[in-house]
Order: C-alpha cells, then sequence, then structure tokens
C-alpha cells in the first residue's frame, strides 16, 4: 500500500438501508465522503464463504473493481451456540423466502422455532468490517466487533431491523430496537467493530490530506 494514499472517500458495498443509515452516522467523525455501490450501479457480490471474514473481504474487493474507489464491506450475523453458531453467515438468508412477507420477520420466526424449549438463550452479534484502498490492496484493514445478548422470544422496540427487536440485553434491561441510534453505536458490534477500524485507519496514517 502506498503511504502517502489517503482516504478522502469511499464506497459502502451495501444496499441494506439499515446498514447504510448506520454507516454514515458512524462514519461523520472522518470527514469522508460515503457513497453506496447501488449508486455506482454496482450489483451484490456473491457470498460463498463460511466465515464473516472471507465473504466481507470479498464484497470489499468486488466494490473497489466496480467503482475504482476505496470500499468498505460489512458481514455481520447473529451467532447462537446452543445452534452451533447458527444463523451465523446466514443470518440474512436464514428462512426460505415466501413472496409479500418480510425476511426480517421470517428469519425471526425460525430463531424462536429452533429454540423452543431450550434454557440456553445466549446469542453473540457478530459484525466484521474490511476497507481496501484498491482491489488488489495486500493490507486490508480487517475489524471485528462482538456484542452478547441474549434471544427474546416477544419482540421489543421499533428501532433497527434484522434480530435486533429479539436481541435482549440484559445489563440494559432493553433489546437492540429499544435503543436510540447514538446508544446503539456506541455498544453494539458494528459500532466496536467501526471504532476499531478508525483506530486503525488513523495509526496507518490514512486520514486527512496528503503532505
Amino acid at each position: 500500500m502506498n503511504a502517502s494514499l489517503k482516504l478522502s472517500s469511499l464506497v459502502v458495498a451495501s444496499g441494506n438501508p439499515g446498514k447504510l443509515r448506520e454507516f454514515d452516522r458512524l462514519l461523520k467523525p472522518l470527514g469522508v465522503q460515503v457513497s453506496s455501490q447501488s449508486e455506482f450501479g454496482v450489483e451484490p457480490a456473491d457470498e460463498p464463504y463460511d466465515t464473516f471474514v472471507e465473504n466481507a473481504l470479498a464484497k470489499a474487493r468486488h466494490a473497489s473493481a466496480k467503482t475504482g474507489l476505496p470500499a468498505l464491506a460489512d458481514d455481520s450475523g447473529i451467532c447462537v451456540p446452543v445452534l452451533g453458531g447458527a444463523p451465523g453467515v446466514r443470518s440474512a438468508r436464514y428462512a426460505d423466502p415466501v413472496q409479500g412477507v418480510e425476511q426480517d420477520l421470517l428469519n425471526n420466526n425460525k430463531l424462536i422455532q429452533a429454540l423452543a424449549g431450550m434454557d440456553d438463550r445466549r446469542a453473540f452479534y457478530v459484525a466484521v468490517l474490511v476497507l481496501v484502498m484498491r482491489a488488489d490492496d495486500p493490507l486490508p484493514v480487517i475489524a471485528q466487533g462482538l456484542w452478547a445478548g441474549e434471544v427474546s422470544d416477544k419482540p421489543r422496540g421499533s428501532n433497527g431491523f434484522g434480530y435486533d427487536p429479539h436481541f435482549w440485553l440484559p445489563e440494559l434491561g432493553a433489546t437492540a430496537a429499544q435503543l436510540d441510534p447514538v446508544q446503539k453505536n456506541q455498544v453494539s458490534h458494528r459500532g466496536q467493530a467501526m471504532q476499531s477500524l478508525i483506530d486503525q485507519v488513523a495509526k496507518r496514517g490514512l486520514l486527512g490530506t496528503s503532505s
């Protein structure tokens, strides 16, 4: 990587509106111009891998190759130990699609059914972020965040997306969907990963103008 290269703009390798809103808030302190890959007509990359980091790297490289810009990709999901780590990397498509029914609802219903009768409700939200300065970047910035909670049968809250209404946080007495966006970004898996990524980007001297 060229050490003099500075990060002034990037493309986010996602079309998920919820993720894009969170990224916009999280990246604001960097002063970096952020665009979505959909603004460039970039189709989503394939995600054939069994780990979050491999899928995130594939998505980042794909977006950078298609746009010529530095690219940030996220692969995230919820892992439930008693289910062998499922839904894991397949969190967004855990349940089979049903026409006319929101995928988030289908996914949550399948998770609740899978945990029926089980006492161990522990769950971990996982987020892996990968930033590449170019498609063939040999030194991508990789950051991970882990958020511990429990799966609640009863949904609560209207903020957030995905499994948030069922992701219960005992220490806060609320689900992720009951937190306001600012509070959520301070404690969430994605917020943790983003802070790690920002620290690494700053350490590598990629922020600001070139000297």
